[in-house]
């Protein structure tokens, strides 16, 4: 369970070697014992991270998880809650891709589709079933700001993130009243490996920021989150731009 300090006990990283979600399990280890299964494909990141929380404090074990693979997702979930509840379970996988590649390539277009959209669906599905018979834990989603309003730069990324976010915000109404619940984490651009060599866009963070409000969201029973906060503001603004004057932002 997850105490009155918001610390849970037990930690599943779906996407387990995510900047983002190596981050948030940094700061909870750190706050005190907690057990962490951390899912991801076998590679030496993933055993260097295993290796890290560890010496950190933390009971760690790592599963094998591929996003693509939705028939395996069902036996993930089950594993991961077969010795302990889970607590918190952060959905943090997900591909950027190449922009302009993601709409004139047609298995470019799946795969981001089904990395970022459909396999999150499956996963969330998978976890609502086990936190409803617990009556109790956190899906912490990671969505993205992109979705909130799809911009021609990157619009397959948005609308699939689009799609990810709708299904978590109404994933967490259809749990009300079960003792479980969802977090949906709208951040801006995150400096992490999946950037890297993107050039920072305006109110950009680092993948600890992300962390801390997750942290501090998860504590206080929130259900929605910008990242920073000032991003909340931004996007209500654009969501009410005109067509045609929001196609000529340098967006």
């Amino acid at each position: 369970m997850i105490n009155a300090l918001g610390q849970p006990q037990s930690l599943l990283l779906l996407g387990g070697t995510s900047d983002i979600a190596l981050a948030i399990a940094r700061r909870w280890t750190r706050s005190g014992p907690v057990h962490v299964t951390l899912a991801a494909r076998p590679s030496a990141r993933r055993d260097a991270a295993v290796a890290e929380l560890a010496a950190l404090g933390a009971d760690v074990r790592a599963v094998d998880f591929e996003a693509e693979a939705t028939d395996t997702h069902a036996a993930v979930v089950a594993a991961a809650a077969a010795e302990r509840d889970i607590d918190v379970a952060v959905v943090a996988f997900g591909v950027l891709g190449d922009e302009e590649r993601a709409w004139q390539d047609h298995d470019a277009a799946v795969r981001l589709a089904t990395v970022n959209y459909v396999a999150p669906v499956s996963v969330g599905v998978c976890l609502a079933e086990v936190l409803r018979r617990q009556g109790h834990g956190v899906v912490v989603a990671l969505s993205s700001v992109a979705g909130e309003r799809v911009r021609r730069s990157n619009f397959v990324y948005g609308s699939s993130k689009a799609g990810m976010d709708g299904f978590f915000l109404g994933l967490g109404e259809a749990l009300r009243g079960s003792g479980a619940r969802v977090l949906v984490v709208r951040p801006g651009f995150v400096r992490t490996k999946m950037t890297e060599g993107r050039s920072p866009a305006p109110l950009s963070v680092d993948a600890d920021d992300v962390a801390a409000a997750v942290i501090d969201a998860v504590a206080a029973g929130d259900d929605l989150i910008w990242v920073p906060g000032a991003l909340r503001g931004v996007m209500s603004g654009l969501r009410h731009v005109p067509r045609a004057l929001f196609r000529r932002l340098p967006l």
